[in-house]
């Protein structure tokens, strides 16, 4: 069967981080698809009203600014009435892009394709694009639990504005980022200059697409050992050094330093991270249904994202999992390949997690 739902992109990023950039260039670009926007009106509005689909503003904007809870029944009237100008055969577009708010979390938009429904039997989520500034970033993560949240919940993290940022500065603005969330492809960009393709129809949310997971094995930063130029890495594959009048002002305020000896980007305790877990036994289904259950429902505030594969005792298939905070999916996927190494892993991106715990419980559910 054909999957007819429209596809959803959330754009997510601190005030100046280049998201109104890149949405404009998404619809402006000849790309063939006709996208429409939903964002906040407080925060970043520069976004050319003739661009957007329609551009009748009281459908598109989200008339609350702090997107929390009460996000919810917002987006959901504004989906509503964006369907309705879908018409069989001429459809009005092809895609929404959701444009969150700096200062907002992106998870209560995230779960509203999962809560409502209506929306869910029209609009599929499609992924979590977050966008940091590679000069401002480290500064923003250390005081604004948002964009913490913002990096964590991604499922593609854009490190913009690499010209403003020095070698060193970017390996240590990327080193941080894979901590706080080891499964989101970084892609370098100047400008909000990435390839559209690396935003759009990533599939991150469809567990039919979640094929593997080496998260132990990530890809280290650009000019690390065993860093591997692969199709995320943005443009600059050379390191290029790049020389601009502005860069040298990072070091002169210590506060927004990124240098990895300066006060920030060294020893800083970000109460976000992922912990990656697996095991080499086969899993008892029931055990490992429960105690995944009982930890989301103990712990699904700080737990923003979890994905899994888990090779189930007796069964053919792997069972394959994803979480946004208390709202759990899974299915049993293809079956494991005759040549293919059987083992579960699974990662958690959350808040002030137990690691030794989170081990602890994993392992206990094995057959």
């Amino acid at each position: 069967m054909t999957d007819t739902r429209i596809p959803v992109t959330v754009l997510t990023g601190y005030l100046g981080a280049g998201k109104t950039t890149l949405l404009n260039r998404i619809l402006t670009e000849d790309h063939g698809k006709r996208y429409a926007v939903i964002v906040n009106e407080f925060g970043e509005i520069g976004i050319d009203n003739d661009l957007v689909v329609g551009a009748d503003e009281d459908v598109f904007e989200m008339n609350n600014g702090c997107v929390c809870c009460t996000v919810r029944g917002d987006l959901i009237r504004v989906v509503a009435g964006l369907m309705k100008r879908q018409k069989p055969g001429a459809p009005a577009f092809d895609a929404i892009i959701v444009e969150t708010t700096g200062l907002a979390d992106p998870g209560p938009v995230a779960q509203t394709f999962f809560v409502d429904e209506d929306v869910k039997a029209k609009t599929k989520l499609d992924s979590v694009t977050t966008l940091v500034d590679a000069r401002h970033v480290m500064a923003r993560l250390d005081d604004s639990k948002e964009a913490r949240e913002q990096v964590a919940f991604a499922d593609r993290i854009i490190l913009n504005k690499t010209d403003l940022a020095t070698p060193a500065e970017l390996t240590a603005v990327e080193a941080r980022l894979r901590a706080l969330n080891p499964l989101a492809p970084i892609t370098r960009a100047e400008r909000a200059n990435v390839p559209l393709d690396q935003v759009l129809g990533l599939h991150g949310f469809d567990l039919e697409r979640i094929l593997d997971l080496h998260p132990e094995f990530a890809n280290p930063a650009h000019g690390e050992a065993g860093h591997v130029h692969d199709e995320h890495c943005g443009h600059d594959h050379h390191g290029h050094d790049h020389h601009h009048d502005e860069v040298h002002e990072v070091h002169a305020n210590p506060d927004s330093a990124h240098s990895a000896h300066g006060p920030r980007g060294h020893s800083h305790g970000d109460d976000i991270r992922g912990i990656s877990l697996s095991l080499d036994r086969p899993m008892n289904g029931v055990k490992f249904t429960q105690w995944l259950d009982t930890l989301l429902g103990q712990q699904g505030q700080n737990i923003l994202r979890a994905k899994g594969i888990i090779d189930v005792q007796g069964e053919d298939r792997r069972l394959v999992f994803q979480a946004v905070h208390m709202i759990l999916e899974g299915d049993l996927q293809r079956e494991w390949g005759p040549a293919e190494r059987r083992w579960s892993r699974a990662v958690f991106i959350g808040r002030d997690l137990d690691e030794a715990a989170l081990k602890a419980g994993f392992e206990g559910c094995a057959a």
